[in-house]
């Protein structure tokens, strides 16, 4: 299994910021759409940005204007910038490939906001 790392998470206010990072192996890096997904507590996992390598992207509709997804290639890295944040985005985060695959997907990183 590959599993991609994130990081980044913690606790905030609403209102807040918050950047989470994710590294991937080059080998899918370089070649596939990644993503950013959440789950939070009782719910379905969700996609909530993807970046292309084109560098196109796109959002969700609840998170269009506040997150902003990125990558660096030389770093192989993808980047969620999270401003804004609401208690709703509450969630454990992920980055998989987009769609994703069961064996892409890491440990994620807890994001909590409150009130």
């Amino acid at each position: 299994q590959v599993l991609l790392e994130e990081s980044g998470g913690g606790s905030v206010q609403a209102g807040g910021s918050l950047r989470l990072s994710c590294a991937a192996p080059r080998t899918i890096f370089s070649v596939t759409t990644l993503g950013w997904y959440r789950q939070a507590p009782g719910e379905q996992r969700e996609s909530v940005a993807r970046i292309h390598i084109s560098d196109t992207t796109f959002y969700a509709d609840s998170v269009k204007g506040r997150f902003t997804i990125s990558r660096d290639n030389a770093k192989n890295t993808v980047y969620l910038q999270m401003n804004n944040l609401k208690p709703e985005d509450t969630a454990v985060y992920y980055c998989n490939i987009y769609p994703s695959h069961p064996r892409y997907w890491g440990r994620g990183t807890q994001v909590t906001v409150s009130s």
